[in-house]
């Protein structure tokens, strides 16, 4: 199994809504990928607490997958390349860790 963890810093404002509006739909889209995507076993998506550090990361996401073959096929799913065609529109920073767990 694959644990694929990806974190977002979000633009103050963009796509005509706020950072918190953003981290919403993200969130919402995201997680509704769950048991749409052979081989996705588990999707969580976390939205950074607003009374903590502006350095912190705004929204995470952890997910598990079976395999590397089943993240490969996750990252070009059309429904996850429509989320993550509005992500993009709205970060300003990502970082991310895919790695082996049993």
């Amino acid at each position: 199994m694959i644990r694929h963890l990806v974190m977002w810093q979000l633009a103050e404002s963009a796509e005509g809504k706020s950072k918190q509006e953003n981290a919403q739909i993200v969130k919402e889209s995201l997680e509704s990928l769950a048991g749409k995507i052979d081989g996705l076993l588990s999707i969580e998506v976390g939205v950074n607490h607003p009374e903590t550090p502006a350095s912190n990361y705004d929204v995470v996401l952890n997910c598990t997958l079976a395999s590397v073959e089943a993240l490969n096929a996750y990252q070009v799913h059309p429904l996850h390349v429509a989320a993550a065609t509005y992500i993009k529109k709205v970060v300003t920073a990502r970082v991310c860790v895919d790695y082996q767990i049993q």
